[in-house]
This record gives structure tokens, sequence and C-alpha cells, in this order.
């Protein structure tokens, strides 16, 4: 009986977690990122906050906060912004594949943690590409 299905049998959550593992491994990692991410978004989304408030403001505000936000730190800033916007979305899709009691194995469990992390730099290199020859 596998580890999985001792905990179904328990009545324990049916989603891998943390707790599940005994060493760390790659589904460890990627669900600490997924909630260092989380947290990188509600920064990202107050500095989008700052931008909008700033045009608000005035030109004066609006032109201090583009001279930030266009410098090489500012997109770097919107970089990992966006990238974990894109990774924190495919790996939600990811967790609801499993909500519906799919791919839970552990081989399609790492495929599809390479796919995640695929999708989520494919995402964000798409995004810049267009974003910045608009």
């Amino acid at each position: 009986m596998t580890l999985l299905e001792e905990k179904i049998n328990r009545g324990g959550p049916i989603s891998p977690h943390l707790q599940v593992y005994n060493m760390f491994a790659l589904t460890s990692f990627l669900s600490i990122l997924h909630r260092i991410f989380g947290a990188a978004l509600f920064v990202g989304t107050l500095l989008f906050v700052y931008w909008i408030g700033s045009a608000a403001s005035g030109p004066k505000a609006y032109d201090a906060a583009m001279n930030f936000l266009g410098s090489w730190f500012g997109y770097l800033l919107i970089f990992g912004w966006s990238f974990a916007l894109f990774y924190h979305m495919c790996n939600g899709v990811r967790h609801m594949t499993w909500d519906t009691s799919r791919m839970i194995d552990l081989k399609s469990i790492y495929q599809s943690g390479y796919v995640m992390v695929g999708c989520a730099f494919g995402l964000t290199l798409i995004a810049w590409v267009v974003g910045l020859s608009v």
C-alpha cells in the first residue's frame, strides 16, 4: 500500500502535501515556491497599485513612478512579478487537476511539475515579447 493510499484510507487529504514526503524532493520545492510566489504576488500588486495611484495623482507623480519602473531594477521587479503570476496560475491548474483525483501518482506529479515550470517560463517570455513589441 502506498503512502497516498494510506492517507486516503485514514481520511487525510488526497492532494499531496509536504507532510507526505520523508525527504526533500522536487514536489516539496515546488510547493514552497508556490507559497513564496504567492507572497511575491502580494508585493507586486502593491507596486501595481503604486503605479495606478501615481497616474491618478498627476503628471509629476506618474513621471516619478515611470522613472522607477522603467529602470533596470523596476524591470527586474516587474519580470519577477509576472513570472510569479504565471507560476502561481499554472500551479493552481495543477492543483485543480489533483482535486479531481487525476494525476496523483508520483510519476505524474513529477511530470506535471516539470511541465508547470516550463509553462510558467514560456508564458512569461511570451508576455514579455508581446509587451515589449507593442
